[in-house]
């Protein structure tokens, strides 16, 4: 096969001193062909002069054998040549194989004779190194991985459906109320208000009652701050939790404090001093077996002497909590009804997807649930 001038470029880039051999041969090729010129030139034109036939046909018998065969240079003829003998410059090559046939390939010196005719013809070109297709999918695969990227934070940071930002605020406040050890029901010790997982109960009862906003004040209940009791109601509670200074209905420790006693109270039980200086039980949701049966699927309590009664078992499932929390709210917060027990009831069990879309109805609802 011929080289290509693609493979004759690279060749050159990679081998400086062949090339340099070539450039000298090529320039000694220039000379003898121009020699052969002007030889060839004066030959015919002595033959043209001499006005005799014998010369004549002697000269033309000369040209028609140079032209047969080519100059003793080593190189093949020129191009004019080469057509003239029904031949091209690549199609085959100048010498034959000693058993008369067309080689398979070119000779070394074939190949070098074809170069420095494809130099003399077109010259030298800076050549081109094909880029690489490895590269060119790296570089679609890293566009790729950077528009996934990209859509995946958009996704991530476009902002959804949240809570009030006053729940964060009630949040922080429930962490330094439940600080206090005495919010515990007393005797049984029943603290859901306050529980690692159940805590929310307190900032979606301020939230349904108050719009989680601490200096809350109603004229018609003249009820204050955050629980859904009178000030007296609330001094009371607050004397069992131990507070070092009077109730304040309007600070938000105060009222969280008193309003998870309340709540543990209702849920379990308490055992209160009478006026005769006896204790007297008073007895709690968990007291009764069917509500038991339907907080943790059995009906079996615990009843011990001067205690409440409590369920045998905890309350642990999410549908258990969520009637324990209904019930407490209709408890806690007086006259309210079934309706807004099962909002509190949704909005707890919800705690951690405010884009639920009964979450979305309930807030619609609520006066200044934005703020």
């Amino acid at each position: 096969m011929i080289t290509t001038n693609k493979e004759f470029e690279n060749f050159i880039e990679n081998d400086d001193d062949w090339f340099s051999d070539i450039e000298t041969k090529v320039l000694d090729l220039e000379q003898e062909i121009s020699d052969w010129r002007e030889s060839r030139t004066r030959d015919v034109g002595y033959g043209s002069g001499s006005g005799s036939g014998s010369g004549s046909g002697s000269a033309r018998r000369q040209e028609r054998e140079r032209e047969r065969e080519p100059p003793e240079t080593g190189y093949p003829p020129p191009r004019e040549m080469l057509r003239a003998r029904g031949q091209t410059q690549r199609g085959r090559d100048y010498g034959r194989t000693p058993a008369g046939r067309t080689p398979a390939g070119p000779t070394p010196a074939g190949r070098g004779s074809d170069r420095a005719q494809a130099l003399i013809e077109h010259g030298r070109r800076t050549a081109r190194r094909p880029r690489s297709r490895r590269g060119y999918k790296i570089g679609i695969a890293v566009a790729a991985g950077l528009a996934v990227l990209l859509v995946a934070a958009a996704i991530m940071l476009r902002k959804g459906p949240s809570w009030p930002p006053s729940v964060a605020t009630v949040r922080s406040e429930i962490t330094t109320a439940c600080q206090n050890p005495n919010v515990a029901s007393e005797p049984g010790q029943v603290n859901f208000a306050c529980g690692q997982d159940t805590s929310q109960i307190l900032w979606v009862f301020a939230l349904l009652t108050s719009s989680n906003n601490p200096g809350y004040a109603d004229a018609k209940t003249g009820r204050k701050g955050l629980e859904p009791i009178t000030p007296a109601q609330g001094g009371q509670i607050a004397w069992s939790l131990n507070l070092h200074h009077a109730y304040d209905p309007f600070s938000p420790a105060d009222s969280l404090e008193v309003a998870a006693r309340a709540i543990n109270n209702i849920i379990g039980g308490a055992t209160l001093t009478g006026a005769s200086g006896k204790p007297v039980v008073q007895p709690g949701l968990e007291s009764k077996p069917e509500n038991c049966a339907r907080y943790t699927g059995s009906p079996a309590i615990v009843a011990r002497a001067g205690f409440p009664s409590r369920c045998a078992s905890p309350v642990t499932s999410q549908e258990g909590q969520a009637a324990l929390v209904a019930d407490v709210y209709q408890r806690w917060m007086p006259g309210a009804s079934p309706v807004a027990a099962q909002n509190a009831s949704v909005l707890f069990a919800n705690a951690g997807d405010p884009g639920n879309p009964q979450v979305q109805a309930i807030l619609k609802t609520l006066p200044s649930s934005g703020g």
